[in-house]
């Protein structure tokens, strides 16, 4: 992975805000998201063709061979536009494991088509628990001769239902292996989960004696899995600080804007100081969203810490951020019909994806243990 320099990253960041100013409107995303695909094929081609699928595979297999910083101002566009789309998914966790895991011919197999948008990836990586921990893996592998069954299910697998590939991470007797399923074939089932964003699609998969294919070593799957996970962990860090500034910056248009007693609300005092607070919850999440990409991308020794600063910072942001908005507006923004109730939804969900906060506490907690003994 390369980065680019900083004229670079953000002219790119502005194509992509382009596309989804004239894509990804509230009338879009309302449309999208009744879809059973949820996600528009259009707009994710027009989204490969400018190179964001394709943005953190090698050049070797199409993609742009960009990193993390380009990643997090790619998402922050994402998380603005509220996009339905399998991005984080397949380009980012799907993309970053196969690349993680080192497997030549998987990923020649593979990459090229996460890359263009014609093939789409999914990461099944955790049990119904939904810990993201090497504990809550709840499949299992069994060897028979040069082939390979899987048992069991995993929960929370994000946009499973429309996936073409599934990585699945499964148990077998001396560790954690990577396996590549086709989720078609026999032995697999797919079941969409009631959701509370209908923006974000999750599936449980179940595994019966399901055929599958090994990806990468043996035993060295979790590795890899923790690498796709900070990467798809800053990407969601961007998609928060994105979506939180968006929310910040149509509240205040519209505190300037209601006239309420003969002023603006935003002339009360009490509504000023909650913008206040809204602004510098905003800048806080971006800041650690790009400090977290910028460690990662440099190999820092304090990357881990970062992303886990980042994880939950950006998460209890973008939930803040969406529940005052929803109080400044007064009771129009408790309606099903205004953009802040879309976003809160999406901010709730997100806080729970790849660990809630509490869990991200916890591991930012013991690396700054570890480090300072």
């Amino acid at each position: 992975m390369v980065s680019l320099p900083i004229e670079e990253r953000l002219a790119f960041q502005r194509s992509v805000l382009r596309l989804l100013a004239e894509r990804s409107t509230e009338a879009d995303v309302r449309r999208v998201m009744e879809t059973d695909a949820g996600y528009d094929p259009d707009v994710w081609k027009a989204l490969a063709e400018i190179g964001a699928v394709g943005l953190l595979v090698d050049p070797e297999y199409g993609g742009a061979g960009a990193g993390p910083l380009e990643l997090e101002l790619v998402m922050e566009a994402v998380g603005a536009a509220l996009l339905c789309s399998p991005l984080l998914t397949s380009g980012v966790l799907a993309a970053g494991l196969l690349q993680a895991l080192g497997d030549a011919e998987a990923n020649a197999r593979l990459l090229p088509g996460i890359a263009d948008g014609s093939r789409i990836a999914t990461a099944a990586l955790t049990g119904s628990a939904g810990t993201w921990t090497p504990d809550g893996v709840a499949v299992r592998a069994r060897a028979d001769g040069e082939a390979w069954g899987l048992e069991g299910q995993a929960s929370f697998v994000t946009h499973g239902q429309i996936a073409d590939v599934l990585l699945v991470a499964a148990v077998e007797a001396d560790g954690i292996s990577v396996f590549e399923v086709d989720p078609t074939a026999g032995g697999v089932a797919v079941k969409p989960l009631p959701v509370f964003d209908h923006t974000l699609r999750l599936a449980q998969i179940s595994f019966e004696a399901a055929q599958a294919r090994l990806v990468g070593k043996r035993h060295a799957g979790w590795n890899a899995v923790e690498e796709a996970l900070g990467l798809a962990r800053v990407a969601l860090a961007g998609e928060q600080a994105g979506g939180g500034r968006r929310v910040l910056e149509f509240t205040v248009d519209y505190a300037k804007n209601r006239i309420q007693f003969g002023r603006s609300i935003g002339s009360y005092q009490a509504i000023k100081h909650m913008a206040a607070d809204l602004l510098v919850e905003s800048e806080s999440a971006t800041s650690a969203a790009r400090h977290a990409a910028a460690q990662l991308a440099a190999g820092a020794p304090d990357a881990k810490s970062a992303v886990e600063l980042a994880a939950f910072a950006c998460a209890d942001a973008f939930v803040k951020i969406c529940a005052d908005a929803i109080q400044m507006h007064g009771g129009i923004a408790f309606t099903w019909n205004h953009p802040a109730h879309l976003y809160l939804r999406r901010a709730r969900a997100d806080a729970q994806l790849f660990g809630a906060p509490a869990f991200h506490r916890e591991r930012y907690v013991a690396e700054l243990e570890a480090a300072h003994g």
